[in-house]
């Protein structure tokens, strides 16, 4: 069974109404990017990035899947697909798919302020100062912000150096060390680009960029896919 190995960025959650960081021009909500997406941002003002996560944490509980994410579980019938998210929702999971890695974290999840293995599940609740991990620091979104390492980042070059296919849906490429992985796919295996924008990133020929936005291109992809094999 051939390995897909495909990459999503906010463009595919943009399909299921969720905003995204770059249509938002630098604000998201009335908030400034700076401020809520570093962990400086973090330091200066907790209750602000608080309660900017629990908007988006009930944005993205409101929403729901779409025929993109969907496209991709029906490609589960042919092939062994793995997901890797620059996305912090869980629509992936709530269309079925089975494999999923999420590089920045997860808006259902917390994590202790002083130690990012120490995650829990809060599903939809709020997290308000005060809110205590299990070693006693504040809660704190498990979501990596700019300033921060990106833990699975190590796993994600694996899982792209293995693939049979690579398919990037939804993403700029404009946001690293994600935007490297396009790096660490084999010359030979075919390639795609969904997304209706010219990429940050430059890609040789080997890549065939479909110019539509993901809940479009990636059902016909994968529809081409299923039929082709």
């Amino acid at each position: 069974m051939k390995h897909v190995v495909v990459l999503t960025g906010a463009g595919i959650s943009a399909d299921s109404g969720l905003a995204t960081f770059r249509d938002a021009g630098g604000l998201w909500e009335g908030y400034d990017i700076e401020d809520v997406a570093s962990i400086e941002g973090w330091y200066r003002d907790k209750t602000n990035v608080l309660q900017f996560y629990n908007i988006r944490r009930k944005q993205a509980a409101d929403s729901k899947p779409n025929s993109a994410h969907y496209a991709l579980v029906s490609l589960e019938e042919k092939f062994d697909v793995s997901i890797i998210t620059q996305n912090v929702d869980d629509l992936h999971e709530r269309a079925g798919s089975g494999k999923v890695l999420h590089l920045h974290g997860m808006l259902r999840q917390a994590r202790s302020e002083i130690d990012e293995n120490l995650i829990i599940e809060i599903g939809t609740d709020p997290i308000q100062l005060g809110d205590k991990a299990p070693d006693g620091s504040q809660l704190r979104p498990n979501v990596v912000w700019f300033g921060e390492a990106v833990p699975m980042i190590e796993k994600a070059y694996e899982l792209v150096t293995d693939a049979d296919i690579f398919i990037i849906v939804g993403t700029s490429l404009a946001v690293y060390p994600a935007a490297g992985l396009i790096n660490f796919a084999a010359d030979e295996i075919p390639k795609y680009l969904i997304d209706p924008s010219v990429p940050d990133a430059y890609l040789d020929q080997s890549w065939k960029h479909i110019k539509k936005k993901a809940a479009e291109g990636l059902p016909e992809l994968v529809e081409q896919l299923l039929s082709e094999d």
